[in-house]
């Protein structure tokens, strides 16, 4: 069971505030080409994919077929990404061996069983296929501009699995090997902009707060509007499995 339900109105915060601009995503774009090195013809699975945002960055990045998994309604709703099928993690709808990759952008905390789902991948991926974990881990938040403005949000972080975790739940499925490395992404072009698109609605971890920490924080944004410019730039982890 998900931290959070998404409803219609969390779907449409999340579309809204989310979404990032391509041109913020390049490093992105380099480091999962780095591991998943696409060829034409090949599948990527992605997994939890949300509103589409990322299989449409990587169906048009790298020209390969991008199939979308998301378990909420209210989420494919929003969706306009094809292929797009109705899945939980530990029960893809799909053949085995048939996918060449999987991409789980910060989705793992709402997953109840680790170890379920990376069976479920090993079966789906064709050997020597990697799993792409896009995550915040606990203890390496310190360079995700949200934690620093809503620091109580921390002790949400920390309910998450950790790298460790999340690493012996592979391990255990046949995926031996594991890296793990932080990439950069312009999450807003400005802190005026981060500001304005902040939504509680859209982040699991601000929606888990009180609504005074949630309060106190926006303040502290929006204080630092006034004497901070330039873009803001967040480091998530990148764990790659195989």
């Amino acid at each position: 069971m998900a931290l959070i339900s998404y409803d219609e109105t969390e779907a449409a915060a999340f579309a809204a505030s989310r979404e990032l601009a391509h041109g913020g995503l390049l490093r992105w774009r380099y480091a999962v080409q780095q591991h998943l090195r696409p060829r034409a013809g090949a599948t990527l699975l992605d997994l939890g994919a949300g509103t589409g945002a990322w299989a449409g960055a990587f169906a048009q990045w790298y020209g390969i077929r991008v199939l979308a998994v998301e378990p909420a309604p209210a989420m494919r709703e929003r969706c306009a990404h094809r292929p797009l099928l109705a899945g939980d993690a530990a029960t893809l709808p799909l053949a085995s061996s048939s996918v060449d990759g999987a991409w789980l952008s910060t989705m793992v905390h709402h997953v109840a069983d680790l170890d379920a789902m990376a069976h479920e991948l090993r079966r789906v991926l064709r050997p020597g296929a990697p799993v792409l974990v896009r995550s915040p881990f606990p203890g390496r938040h310190r360079r995700i501009a949200l934690f620093h403005w809503f620091p109580e949000a921390v002790r949400v972080l920390r309910t998450y699995p950790g790298l460790a975790r999340v690493r012996a739940a592979f391990a255990g499925a046949g995926f031996p090997v594991s890296t793990v490395e932080p990439v950069a992404q312009t999450t807003a072009a400005s802190m005026a902009e981060y500001a304005d698109r902040m939504d509680r609605r859209a982040h699991t971890p601000l929606q888990l707060i009180t609504d005074a920490e949630y309060a106190a924080g926006m303040a502290r944004l929006r204080a630092a509007v006034a004497t901070e410019d330039g873009p803001v730039v967040d480091y998530l982890d990148l764990l790659v499995l195989r």
